[in-house]
């Protein structure tokens, strides 16, 4: 009689386990989500206070390029990526869409493709001869000078005929930041060179880079015979690298590595006012399956340098490069065109 009392008490028993089971795991559940809740908006806050705004990115909607509505062009994206050099006048003129001495030393079109399986950084030599609207012919850095960030977006907007979809600044200090918040980055150092604007010296092949080194890194011209050309592959090398370090699970699953990441980042950051931790977050989620290896990089093609009519040293743009590169941003084939190409 005792076996039969006993059976339906295990029962219950087993029930009441499980169900306690079930309780725990719904309750370390439900606290990650709400400690993943709060990390996620603590650094969208983060993000989106900390990070200025550019009052206007973009020039006038008439004269701007159509975003296509169809096709796969529909779904990329282009970012113009630039990195700040101050001589006197505060960067918020620029931004602001007024005339300042500030100028555009770092230029990147970046483009991601519908498919989101890669990245394409496209650096635009700072010197390059092109058309500047209502200013004529200049040096493609005057544009920011001449007419703040929407004259930038205006010339690059009229010269590849695609359209941008957002811009961000990036003021030189925001290397050494990127750097010192992952902990340094490990750069391919191409060849040995000693940087002319600081004392550092660099020994070919790989090195992890400080914060103030990376910075040296990165703005360093005058070492180099090829001057500018130089630099910006170094830029390209270093952004390469920083992804790399960022795109790891180690990185991406570390919340006090990604929280330091934002907060050490954000407040060298200037962007558009479309480029909100909402935007950041979506793209970041579209990007997921990309790694270092699938960013490419690549400088627009020129015609070498010579001197304009005014005397000044010049890059001679490709048209003939620039026309392909327009062509196959609007068919969204970059890929295949700079495979083609030998580039990237």
């Amino acid at each position: 009689m005792s076996e039969e009392v006993d059976a339906p008490i295990s029962a219950r028993r087993r029930r009441n386990i499980r169900r306690g089971v079930l309780l725990t795991f719904l309750a370390m559940f439900l606290v990650a989500v709400v400690v993943s809740g709060l990390f996620v908006y603590n650094l969208a806050h983060s993000f989106d206070t900390k990070t200025q705004k550019i009052a206007h990115a973009f020039p006038n909607e008439t004269s701007r390029p159509v975003k296509p509505t169809e096709g796969p062009a529909a779904k990329a994206m282009n970012i113009l990526l630039l990195g700040s050099d101050s001589r006197g006048d505060p960067v918020n003129l620029a931004e602001g869409g007024q005339p300042s001495d500030q100028r555009s030393d770092t230029m990147m079109w970046v483009h991601i493709p519908a498919d989101r399986q890669n990245v394409y950084m496209m650096s635009i030599m700072r010197d390059t001869w092109v058309a500047i609207p209502g200013h004529g012919e200049a040096k493609i850095n005057a544009a920011m000078a001449f007419g703040g960030v929407p004259l930038v977006v205006q010339t690059l907007e009229g010269l590849f005929k695609n359209r941008l979809d957002h811009v961000a600044i990036v003021d030189f200090e925001g290397f050494k930041a990127i750097t010192d918040a992952l902990g340094g980055v490990t750069v391919d150092v191409p060849f040995a060179f000693k940087a002319y604007t600081a004392d550092y010296t660099f020994a070919a092949g790989p090195q992890k880079l400080s914060g103030d080194a990376a910075l040296a890194f990165v703005r360093e011209r005058y070492a180099f015979v090829d001057g500018d050309y130089q630099r910006v592959k170094d830029q390209q090398i270093f952004l390469k690298a920083v992804l790399n370090a960022v795109l790891t699970p180690g990185t991406l699953t570390n919340p006090v590595k990604v929280t330091d990441l934002v907060n050490q980042v954000s407040p060298y950051l200037s962007v558009d006012k479309g480029l909100d931790s909402a935007a950041v977050g979506a793209l970041s989620l579209s990007l997921r399956d990309v790694r270092g290896a699938d960013v490419k990089s690549f400088t627009l093609p020129t015609l070498g340098t010579g001197t304009s009519t005014d005397g000044q040293s010049i890059v001679l743009r490709d048209d003939d490069a620039i026309t392909a590169i327009a062509s196959n941003l609007t068919k969204d084939s970059l890929g295949s065109y700079l495979a083609g190409a030998g580039l990237g």
